[in-house]
């Protein structure tokens, strides 16, 4: 059985040391300590193992005024910005199908979860890889697998403030990002709802696919 937690408003960097831990349980054959981590981080700005540094746009004063830190992480891909208004989705736990495979699925449950809440269209895309809506990226993904074991894993934006994508090139695109709030408000539905209620839809949800 693979359990999910909510840990509410997480650094990124003991969000990592969180991850790495359970991930040593596994990896030393303890299947029961897989667990489905969901969290929402403060402003930060993440470099994956491919990342550009030039998609970093923002100078040092303008990320501090944001009180936006810049890390290193061993996920895959490039630039991105994680904080609040996303869904920070990190499974530590045995990937028994190939890494497509195993992204895909989650994108499913993000596509099927973003539909319950009003918002349907969105699909999982292989190239450049996330969940797309009408041309814009809703959630972004990056994996670090070690013996079959990941850690890091999803964003999923359900509100987060435009300006922040200004401090970066998401993903070292060019294509356009939107928010589960910013497409409920373009279908006239209102608001999302907070990112600990999506969480909890998720959580369950997801867990149940590895358990």
């Amino acid at each position: 059985m693979v359990r999910w937690r909510w840990l509410g408003r997480l650094g990124h960097p003991e969000a990592v040391a969180l991850m790495a831990a359970t991930r040593e349980r596994v990896l030393a054959g303890d299947d029961d300590a897989q667990e489905l981590l969901l969290c929402e981080h403060p402003p930060t700005v993440t470099l994956g193992r491919s990342a550009d540094r030039g998609h970093v746009v923002a100078p040092p004063a303008l990320l501090a005024a944001h009180g936006a830190i810049v890390v290193e992480t061993s996920r895959g891909g490039d630039v991105t910005y994680h904080g609040p208004g996303q869904v920070m989705i990190y499974p530590v736990v045995r990937v028994r199908r190939g890494v497509v495979a195993f992204l895909a699925e989650i994108a499913g449950v993000l596509a099927a979860t973003a539909a319950d809440l009003g918002v349907p269209g969105a699909a999982w895309r292989r190239e450049p890889a996330g969940l797309w809506l009408d041309g814009a990226k809703l959630a972004a993904c990056g994996l670090h697998l070690r013996r079959q074991v990941a850690n890091h894993g999803w964003a999923f934006d359900v509100a987060t403030p435009p300006a922040m994508w200004q401090l970066v090139v998401p993903c070292g695109l060019a294509t356009p990002v939107v928010s589960l709030d910013r497409a409920r408000r373009a279908r006239g539905q209102g608001a999302a709802p907070p990112v600990a209620e999506v969480a909890a839809r998720l959580g369950p949800a997801l867990a149940a696919r590895w358990s």
